[in-house]
């Protein structure tokens, strides 16, 4: 039996390295194949044609996962598709991305390989181009650094991470599953030695960096809410940020704490409008940390104007409350690019 297991591992391992996204706007109908390709990237840019909408739009978006990078290729071949990007205001990823956009050959010419382009998802960003294609390269913001702010890459330096990038694409078709492991850590050891820091732009990034972090804080709040033992400082250490950063980035909802303690009575406030919840007040109160009673329905009538017995009667007449929207719930299982990086970015802070 352990043969066998140790055989099928020993398979896994030199499988062949495969795409984890593979999708074509092939699969919609001529006139939405444009809006399908924006999709691919909603929550990372904001994507308009500087034409009139063509009748068609093909592309073709591939992925593969190295470890905590991920590398993309994106093919749209075909004259006039000229687009702009922008980053989004209220961005969800801080990841470092190296693109390089190329032209195809046609009519007997060269193709053309431009140049290497750097940014932090973070930080405000955008551009046009006029390509057939995009190789990418998707770094934790934190790949080598401490909390850089921006690359400054010698221009030397950056044929040369051009030249590797497109390596590394050409020869993911002859590497394992095993190899992935491999290529992350020497990849990240290469573009650790060919990249200098600069905080010319400290002032510039510090808005949106701070926002990813709020993200962040926001989610690992949501996910351990129930969690006594959530606090300020477990949080610094969760999202690797000094606490004076942290309370800084709260201060506008009334510091870090308030912020905790107002996500605990809203969750308790909705339960208690939950006509199908017959447990006493108490008992709810204290499954999301507030073991006083007294102290617990004071905080609450000051945070919502009503009492919870009251908040409680309300809900079970059917006057509902609003609730926290919950924009970052993943919708659907299909694994996409927006989900392989908050997965890879989780994954690297287990």
């Amino acid at each position: 039996m352990q043969n066998r297991v140790q055989v099928a591992a020993e398979g896994k391992e030199q499988a062949p390295l495969k795409c984890v996204i593979d999708v074509d706007t092939s699969e919609a109908p001529p006139a939405e194949q444009f809006d399908l390709y924006r999709t691919w990237h909603a929550s990372l840019v904001d994507i308009t044609l500087l034409r009139d909408k063509f009748e068609s739009f093909g592309a073709r978006q591939r992925v593969w996962q190295l470890g905590n990078l991920a590398l993309l290729s994106l093919e749209y071949p075909g004259t006039g598709y000229r687009r702009r990007w922008s980053s989004k205001k209220n961005p969800v990823f801080d990841h470092w991305l190296l693109s390089i956009p190329y032209t195809l050959p046609s009519n007997g010419g060269k193709g053309h390989v431009g140049k290497l382009r750097w940014h932090c998802l973070a930080a405000p960003h955008e551009g046009q181009a006029e390509d057939d294609g995009v190789l990418a390269l998707f770094l934790p913001r934190d790949f080598a650094f401490s909390q850089p702010f921006d690359l400054s890459i010698r221009p030397e330096m950056a044929t040369f991470i051009t030249d590797y990038i497109q390596l590394l694409h050409h020869s993911l078709p002859d590497r394992t599953e095993r190899d992935a492991e491999y290529i992350a850590v020497a990849t990240t050891n290469l573009l650790t030695a060919c990249v200098t820091l600069s905080h010319n732009h400290v002032l510039e990034a510090e808005g949106p960096i701070n926002a990813v972090i709020m993200a962040r804080a926001n989610k690992l709040i949501a996910a351990q809410l129930a969690d006594r033992d959530l606090s300020p400082e477990r949080l610094c250490r969760d999202l690797d940020v000094s606490r004076s950063r942290l309370y800084r980035i709260f201060e506008p909802n009334g510091g870090i704490s308030n912020h905790i303690r107002r996500q605990r009575l809203l969750r308790t406030r909705d339960i208690l409008a939950d006509d199908m919840d017959r447990r006493s007040i108490s008992a709810i109160a204290e499954e999301w940390g507030f073991t006083d009673a007294s102290t617990y329905s004071r905080t609450f009538r000051r945070e919502f104007g009503m009492t919870p017995k009251e908040a409680r009667e309300a809900g079970w007449c059917g006057i509902k409350h609003p609730r926290i929207p919950s924009g970052d719930m993943q919708r659907g299982a299909a694994l996409s690019l927006n989900s392989l990086l908050m997965n890879s970015y989780l994954a690297g802070k287990a």
